[in-house]
């Protein structure tokens, strides 16, 4: 089964890169760009490259870096996703957020294979739960507190899974959304960014994953 981990930008995919230094899946890394519109056009190319080719991937999965609600993700923890949600498509009324399936169109919510989550989630130490994606990033307690009233179940937020899961859900492959936390969400600090352990956590998660990857099927849920 070919496989296709979509990252943001270089440094993650590099990071996710060097963790199959043996030998590993049929996986390809790339850098997709940040937000979810690029995240998805990019995964949406490279599907449809691939399907043409007469080699289709059998698993899309979203990983990177991202921000962690605490006390539930702290820095440098893993996030497996059993829900890739859009936190912020909708309207805003007068009594509050309406995400657009309540206004009666689209969707705000993909959910990968349960066995692979719980697979995923064993495998890596990682805690599962809902991953937000935003197109802007959490910078206020405000914010921080109406996402986790809106979303109880969150654990991370991050730009680019939904978009990811939108692109693989067009062409009926499954996917999967795995997050090193680097930050708390909330209030604004760069000074309590940890990008570098972030990334060496998504190495090591991704080096314990590969057996998953290598011996999951779409069947096995």
């Amino acid at each position: 089964m070919r496989i296709l981990v979509a990252t943001a930008v270089p440094v993650e995919r590099d990071a996710v890169a060097r963790a199959f230094t043996g030998p590993a899946p049929d996986v390809d890394v790339v850098a997709a760009g940040v937000g979810p519109a690029l995240a998805a056009a990019s995964t949406a190319t490279a599907l449809t490259r691939a399907a043409l080719a007469g080699a289709p991937y059998g698993l899309v999965v979203s990983a990177g870096i991202g921000g962690g609600f605490l006390p539930h993700a702290p820095v440098g923890s893993l996030v497996v996703a059993d829900e890739i949600t859009a936190a912020d498509l909708g309207a805003e009324t007068a009594d509050g957020f309406v995400p657009v399936t309540e206004l009666g169109f689209g969707a705000v919510t993909h959910r990968p294979p349960e066995a692979l989550v719980r697979a995923a989630a064993a495998a890596t130490g990682a805690r599962a739960g809902a991953v937000l994606t935003v197109s802007t990033v959490t910078g206020t307690a405000a914010r921080a507190t109406a996402l986790r009233e809106r979303h109880p179940t969150a654990l991370a937020e991050a730009m680019e899974g939904f978009g990811v899961a939108e692109a693989a859900g067009v062409h009926g492959v499954p996917v999967l959304e795995i997050r090193a936390v680097s930050n708390p969400v909330g209030p604004r600090d760069r000074a309590a960014w940890r990008i570098g352990d972030a990334l060496a956590a998504l190495t090591e998660g991704f080096g314990k994953l590969t057996p998953v990857l290598e011996s999951w099927r779409h069947h096995d849920d």
